[in-house]
């Protein structure tokens, strides 16, 4: 018979902090894909501003349609466009947040990943594929 148990010497321990460091990555990551998710989504309503700030400039009318809601009322076209441009503003001050907070994360990811595959080198796998 064999003796099981005997380790083949690739197998390292891992520790509380270890642990916690894997954990605090898993947790950054997830973080890091969700800011991608709302960045896109406010970098479109971004444009779709722009885009509707532009229309109006084009319009003709006094009254312009302006949705609140679920509904669309009569609103004067002077009002509406100080509206986009405060919505566009607020939009655009949220994305510059949610790049810094990206930025702040991807660094330290890249810590993390430093300390991580100091210790575990090809143990571990951090990149996605």
């Amino acid at each position: 018979m064999q003796q099981q148990g005997k380790s083949s010497g690739s197998e390292m321990e891992v520790t509380w902090e270890d642990q916690q460091n894997i954990n605090t990555f898993s947790r950054f990551n997830n973080r890091f894909h969700e800011l991608e998710d709302e960045i896109k989504f406010a970098k479109e309503k971004c444009d779709n501003l722009e885009d509707a700030g532009n229309e109006l400039i084009l319009a003709d009318e006094e009254m312009v349609r302006f949705q609140i809601g679920e509904v669309f009322a009569h609103v004067p076209k002077d009002e509406v466009e100080t509206r986009i441009e405060e919505m566009k503003e607020a939009t655009c001050k949220t994305l510059e947040k949610l790049e810094q907070e990206k930025e702040s994360l991807v660094s330290q990811m890249a810590e993390l990943k430093k300390v991580l595959y100091a210790k575990f080198k090809d143990s571990i796998n951090l990149e996605e594929d």
